[in-house]
């Protein structure tokens, strides 16, 4: 008989062992005694696209990015303070002259200027625009990288099915009350790759260490045989063979010549950008890259450019790139943040938290192309041309990746649960 102490330790021995190598934390997705399986049914929604998008990189701005001073500028009203604007290759938009490449490229850009949230907090606005849920203490709902890899699967199943690269990962799109093998993998240092993914010990001794590790658990898996338990056993299979797989390399941006690296930057979002880039390239489904910083209460007009330059070059290489290897078409990338900042300044210079209006891009993916959606006050405090709520925003996405909209599934305490919770698509968004 185990005792409750042996359960205790073995169930910590799986929860380490997991994190160790695949970035994943059982917590309560472990859940023994836990449901077997999430009930589906079927709801009302639009009818799917006729062809999809593959794959998703979802650029999270962390903190807030004004939209005064990037993608919504207002010329010669008082609210801009001394950001400027400056033409793109598209005729009748303007952008600030923070953001000459994403300048360049605004006719592969579908620009909202609209966003609308209820959310003004940081944790609860990076929640609520991840999930398109209210943050609960008692739930951890699904991001679209779990929805995406759960409503198709893997693209190419050597490979994780998603990936988040940055420092905030307690905030990024989890896999909620999914298995666990929908939970992203982190990566926090994108210089360093795939942490502990090469054998220190020959092929053999190996092999070996695999088969008594397997006769260790046998009775373990034999008296707890729950879907979560099996998930994670899948997944230590899943990492074995990825450490034998070519494509492991993907995980290795210094493979790439210095020109391209210099494209990207280097600094964690633009080596976050390229380690993107690679991982779209081996057939990874969704991958985040999150860049902190853009909470400027205080000094906007000097922060501003800084934070933008390195945004506005790494964007601009990556769609490049994208373009270049034909995936554009086939992925859908998203710039976005959890809110806005204040058109009027504060008496430090800075911008505030402002959820009222704010903008996020969307490209690729079958999204028109030049193409910008809503309209703010003259002053930037309001919207006044087709509000796009964050659950209308994400269902969007969701749209693109041919994500059922209508589709709810039923979580292990027994609620209904659909993508993007009440949110419609934003049809005119799409070519």
């Amino acid at each position: 008989m185990i005792s409750q102490q042996s359960h205790f330790n073995r169930r910590r021995f799986v929860e380490l062992a997991a994190s160790s190598f695949l970035g994943v934390s059982a917590g309560s997705t472990l859940g023994f005694g836990a449901s077997e399986s999430f009930a589906e049914a079927g709801a009302p929604g639009p009818a799917p696209r006729s062809k999809p998008a593959k794959q998703l990189i979802y650029l999270f701005m962390a903190g807030g990015m004004s939209h005064l001073d990037t993608l919504d500028v207002k010329p010669n009203h008082e609210n801009q303070g001394s950001t400027q604007s400056m033409n793109t290759s598209v005729d009748g938009f303007r952008v600030s002259t923070h953001l000459p490449q994403l300048a360049r490229h605004a006719d592969k850009l579908c620009v909202v200027n609209s966003l609308t949230s209820t959310a003004g907090d940081h944790e609860k606005g990076n929640y609520f625009m991840h999930t398109s849920y209210d943050q609960r203490a008692t739930i951890r709902h699904p991001g679209l990288g779990a929805w995406a890899q759960r409503t198709h699967g893997k693209l190419n199943t050597t490979m994780p099915g998603s990936v988040f690269i940055g420092k905030e990962s307690r905030f990024h799109g989890s896999g909620g009350f999914f298995e666990p093998e929908f939970e992203p993998l982190a990566i926090s240092d994108p210089r360093f790759g795939l942490k502990h993914a090469n054998r220190n010990v020959p092929s053999e001794r190996f092999d070996r260490r695999l088969r008594l590790a397997g006769d260790l658990d046998a009775e373990f898996l034999q008296r707890y045989r729950s879907k979560p338990i099996r998930a994670y056993g899948d997944m230590y299979e899943d990492a074995v063979r990825l450490m034998e797989s070519a494509d492991l390399a993907a995980f290795n941006i210094h493979r790439e010549n210095q020109a391209t690296k210099d494209r990207y930057g280097d600094d964690p979002f633009g080596q976050g950008c390229l380690l993107a880039r690679r991982l779209i390239e081996s057939n990874v489904r969704t991958v985040e890259v999150s860049y902190t910083g853009w909470d400027t209460h205080a000094d906007n007009f000097t922060a501003m450019p800084v934070l933008c330059n390195t945004m506005d070059r790494t964007v601009g290489a990556l769609l490049d790139d994208l373009q270049r290897i034909g995936k554009l078409d086939d992925t859908v990338v998203v710039l976005t943040t959890e809110f806005g900042r204040t058109p009027v300044t504060n008496q430090n210079r800075g911008r505030d938290h402002y959820p009222k209006a704010f903008s996020s891009v969307v490209a690729g993916g079958g999204f028109k192309s030049g193409y910008v959606y809503g309209k703010t006050s003259p002053g930037g405090e309001e919207v006044v041309e087709n509000p796009v709520t964050i659950p209308d925003f994400n269902a969007t996405i969701a749209y693109a990746l041919g994500i059922p909209i209508g589709q709810e599934l039923i979580s292990p305490t027994g609620r209904p649960f659909t993508v993007a919770h009440k949110g419609e698509p934003v049809l005119d968004l799409f070519a």
